[in-house]
């Protein structure tokens, strides 16, 4: 049996969070690419994680929660981090793809807690957490990928 308690919905909210820095990210890189599959590539991810959000406030509602509206400053951070590599890299592409890496292997990391978390998740919670998860490792496997392809 599952208890969505309040620790459950601060997971969820801040799963919401990083989705919320996760689609800024992608924009941010798409603004910054210099090859346009990489600004498609970005952008289709933004408007993945742009889903992913909107699952997750649906989910959160569900169980009469109110859902976070906002990032967070440590993505905003990364956010910035992203423009000044970009700035100061002679491969912006390659530069882009490092960082979608590495937020995406924090995405990974943040999603097994709580799906690992001694929380009794809901069902439905525990298959959107990890069909979204699993989303995300794909996409790393596809990131990987066209880091290995010079545009």
């Amino acid at each position: 049996m599952y208890s969505y308690t309040e620790n459950v919905s601060n997971q969820l909210n801040g799963l919401l969070m990083k989705n919320y820095d996760a689609q800024k990210g992608y924009l941010n890189a798409a603004e910054n690419a210099e090859s346009n599959v990489l600004t498609r590539f970005f952008q289709k991810k933004a408007d993945e994680r742009k889903v992913f959000e909107a699952e997750l406030k649906s989910e959160i509602r569900t169980f009469g929660q109110t859902p976070e509206n906002s990032g967070s400053f440590k993505g905003t951070l990364h956010r910035t981090w992203m423009d000044t590599k970009a700035l100061l890299s002679s491969d912006n592409d390659e530069a882009m793809l490092e960082e979608a890496m590495r937020g995406e292997k924090a995405s990974i990391e943040e999603y097994n807690e709580v799906i690992n978390s001694d929380e009794h998740l809901p069902q439905s919670t525990a298959n959107l957490l990890k069909t979204q998860r699993n989303k995300i490792i794909d996409d790393t496997v596809l990131i990987n990928k066209l880091e290995d392809i010079k545009f």
